[in-house]
């Protein structure tokens, strides 16, 4: 019986290598899994996934993936998600329906909030529409688990206002603890420029 899956955690807790895993977990069994991205993220290039240390594989688009048939969908034994906060909440009900109808495992992996502590659309949506939840986990600078992302600028100082997405800017990203992503701190060892 297929299941909603939602996979989020702060920058840097591996959640697109996790996806690329999970892909080649279900190819290595002999079971063709689709992997999909939200055509918004293209930081990886045309229809590509890439993680941060080094996993890349191709994807086809959320759009895409709304063009195929019933018999197309069927032949996946998995569906996975990258970058699922980019998602609206209508294309979350779409991946409901894949679960309850066509009976899909479908994996989201994303961020649960953006860089000012608020939820993205589609990560909202799969909170609520998930049926299983799981936090992927990465630490702070200080050891305690890192819960939220921190945006920062040149001079290294952590922003709270701004457009919600700004793609390529992944070096403009950190995963921090609530104390330090609530003072800005980036740590000790920040490298101010």
């Amino acid at each position: 019986m297929g299941q909603l899956y939602f996979k989020y955690g702060a920058m840097g807790s591996s959640k697109t290598a996790n996806a690329l895993m999970a892909r080649f977990n279900y190819e290595e069994r002999g079971q063709q899994a689709l992997l999909v991205k939200p055509r918004i993220d293209t930081r990886d290039g045309d229809h590509m996934v890439s993680s941060r240390i080094g996993l890349t594989h191709s994807c086809i688009y959320f759009d895409e993936l709304r063009a195929l048939n019933v018999m197309e969908l069927q032949q996946n034994a998995c569906i996975i998600v990258d970058e699922a906060q980019f998602l609206t909440r209508d294309e979350v009900m779409y991946l409901v329906y894949l679960v309850d109808e066509l009976d899909i495992p479908v994996m989201c992996y994303g961020l649960r909030a953006d860089f000012k502590g608020e939820l993205f659309p589609g990560s909202e949506a799969l909170l609520v529409m998930a049926d299983k939840l799981e936090e992927v986990k990465t630490v702070c600078w200080c050891g305690k688990k890192a819960t939220f992302n921190a945006r920062f600028d040149d001079d290294g100082k952590v922003l709270k206002e701004g457009a919600q997405v700004v793609l390529g800017a992944g070096d403009r990203y950190i995963g921090l603890c609530r104390k330090h992503w609530m003072t800005g701190d980036l740590g000790p060892d920040f490298n101010r420029g």
